[in-house]
């Protein structure tokens, strides 16, 4: 390796310890503000006005709803399954205190897929649960105390799910109906009954969508992908974690900014509403849009049974409700509301089937991505096309995940094959024509209008197009969007090994350097290793300063700051087609050539 690779190499090496160490800092002060807000929030609780009743405030927020729930009555719970192990195989737990659906668990996902290296250890048998150590359950409906009363609601087994009912003194009844379904779906009705005899004023209230959470203690994704989304009808919105921290992080640390208590928005359009995390989401879609999407951040209990480090702050969730108005309940009269619930894993082929049967689109709650991972559309086109396809080459072929992108690269280098081979003859001849640049350039060194307008004409000449070598780069650059949103959302992978690799979701980390606490992720530096390669192999661009030259060569390097710790799915994808570009330069440089003839110049001479 020559001086000026030497220096590009560890500087990259360099900025990337330096990148992660920011990471490292920048989490540890968020998690000591996180400390300093909870104990500010813990020294002003509110006393309830009645001494048996606790008031429960889903957020930080002082414009937030309460619920009062009378935790001095004894909570009844309701515990279904849909049936036997199968793809939608779940278990729904309704409660008494809210009257809605309090934990869903997907059996036949785990909670944790395990990995080489943890820093801390959760349980090996748990599955994976949404709504997990929420405060509120489901389709709670949160208002004022003449709304929700106490919160506590009596349950009762139907046919095919749950009933819950409550009666407050106004004579003003709420009936919830929960009915399972197939492909993770429950048909839920909330009735609101004026049983008495003169107009009740039905208060505006929040119907609880989810609170988003971490899978476990070691979910570092939630607060990269977590967090909410509706649907308008014609595109969606996503929320994220970040959208509620006073801080963001920045280069150089955390940069301070003004906290969010909420998100607010729709005006009669809310299709569905979602909260999620990376792999898994809560979907409730009303018959009838609603009003408003509310979304915000809440404390949740810390992780039991967890080893955590001393002063761990709890984790926080992302709470989404619909909102609906206000409005006067005549006489004897009702108003009954229905919606279909969503809770299970976030599968394309799963969400397109819901999407389908109730023309809503749901599928949009996957988050192929938005801004530069969209591409303007697309980015998410082919996220969606290389799902399907992936899924569907598995599906037939039945070999793993891993290979199956293996395939899939091959395949999309077969593809853009004859893109690359023109920008390589157009490579080829613009290196022959170096030359005569070179000639034109001292020629015209003082007047370098009349330079440019020499190459062009030399270029028309000899039918070279210098923009023909960034064809192949930019058709294959919505592919490349295409798999980061794809392999990001893809919950297929998820688990999915691949020789050392544990998880294609994950980096593919083998060990911790020790002292450093660093992990060492092998197939993004395999990547970068064969990238270097490639850049070696191609010819200079001609007229491009020689010091350029060597930098471009090692610019590869500055992909392991924006994948070395990304999925090594992607990483794999990135390897295996950098390869396949190196056996078609080589085997174009065979092709091209020339012909060496048997005869030696002295047999020609004879002849």
């Amino acid at each position: 390796m020559d001086k000026t690779g030497i220096i590009v190499v560890s500087l990259c090496a360099a900025l990337l310890v330096f990148w992660f160490y920011e990471q490292q800092q920048a989490a540890v002060r968020w998690q000591q503000q996180q400390q300093q807000q909870q104990q500010f929030a813990a020294t002003n609780v509110v006393a309830a006005a009645q001494s048996q009743m606790t008031a429960t405030i889903p957020s930080p927020a002082s414009s937030a709803p309460v619920i009062l729930l009378d935790t001095n009555a004894p909570e009844q719970t309701v515990v279904l399954t849909n049936g036997r192990p199968r793809h939608d195989w779940t278990r729904y737990t309704f409660t008494s205190r809210g009257g809605g659906l309090k934990l869903v668990e997907l059996l036949d996902y785990p909670e944790t897929v395990s990995a080489r290296w943890t820093q801390t250890k959760t349980a090996s048998d748990t599955v994976a649960s949404l709504n997990t150590r929420a405060a509120v359950p489901v389709l709670a409906v949160l208002g004022d105390s003449n709304l929700v009363g106490d919160g506590v609601f009596a349950l009762s087994k139907t046919d095919d799910g749950v009933r819950a009912e409550k009666l407050l003194p106004d004579g003003l009844r709420l009936v919830k109906e929960f009915h399972l379904g197939s492909n993770f779906l429950v048909n839920a009705s909330v009735r609101f009954e004026n049983t008495s005899d003169k107009p009740l004023a039905l208060p505006a209230q929040e119907w609880v969508v989810g609170t988003a959470t971490p899978m476990d203690v070691d979910d570092t994704s939630f607060s990269i992908y977590g967090g909410a989304m509706w649907f308008d009808g014609v595109k969606y919105v996503e929320t994220g974690t970040s959208y509620f921290n006073t801080n963001t992080v920045g280069l150089f640390g955390l940069v301070h900014r003004t906290p969010t208590s909420e998100y607010r928005a729709g005006n009669s359009n809310v299709v569905w509403a979602a909260a999620h995390n990376q792999f898994f989401a809560l979907l409730a879609m009303p018959k009838d849009p609603a009003q408003e999407v509310v979304e915000r951040a809440v404390n949740l209990p810390a992780f039991q049974n967890v080893e955590q480090a001393p002063g761990t702050p709890a984790p926080l969730g992302i709470q989404t409700a619909l909102v609906y108005p206000a409005q006067t309940l005549t006489a004897n009269s009702a108003v009954e509301r229905r919606m279909i619930l969503f809770a299970g894993p976030k599968e394309y082929r799963t969400l397109v089937r819901v999407g389908e049967q109730f023309q809503n689109h749901a599928d949009l709650a996957m988050n192929f991505g938005t801004g530069y991972m969209s591409f303007w559309g697309v980015g998410t086109f082919f996220a969606k096309l290389l799902l399907s396809g992936m899924n569907w080459l598995h599906d037939v072929t039945k070999m793993s995940y891993g290979w199956t992108i293996v395939v899939i690269t091959i395949i999309l280098r077969l593809i853009f094959w004859p893109f690359t081979a023109v920008s390589m003859r157009s490579a080829k001849k613009m290196q022959a024509l170096a030359p005569e640049v070179k000639a034109l350039k001292e020629k015209y060194k003082d007047d370098p209008q009349k330079f440019t307008q020499k190459q062009m004409e030399l270029w028309k000449k000899n039918k070279v197009n210098p923009m023909s070598g960034c064809l192949p780069m930019l058709v294959q650059m919505p592919v490349f969007f295409g798999f980061l949103a794809m392999i990001r959302c893809a919950i297929e992978l998820r688990g999915a090994h691949f020789l050392w690799v544990a998880d294609l979701t994950k980096p593919d980390t083998i060990f911790l350097i020790p002292g450093l606490n660093f992990p060492f992720n092998l197939l993004p530096l395999l990547m970068v290793g064969v990238m270097v390669w490639q850049a070696h192999l191609q010819p200079p661009s001609p007229g491009m300063d020689p010091a350029q030259q060597k930098m471009m060569r090692y610019m590869p390097l500055i992909f392991l700051l924006f994948l070395y710790n990304y999925s090594s799915g992607m990483a794999l994808y990135m390897m295996v087609s950098t390869l396949l570009g190196i056996l078609q330069t080589k085997m174009t440089k065979i092709a091209q050539a020339p012909a060496t003839s048997v005869l030696t110049p002295a047999a020609l001479k004879k002849k």
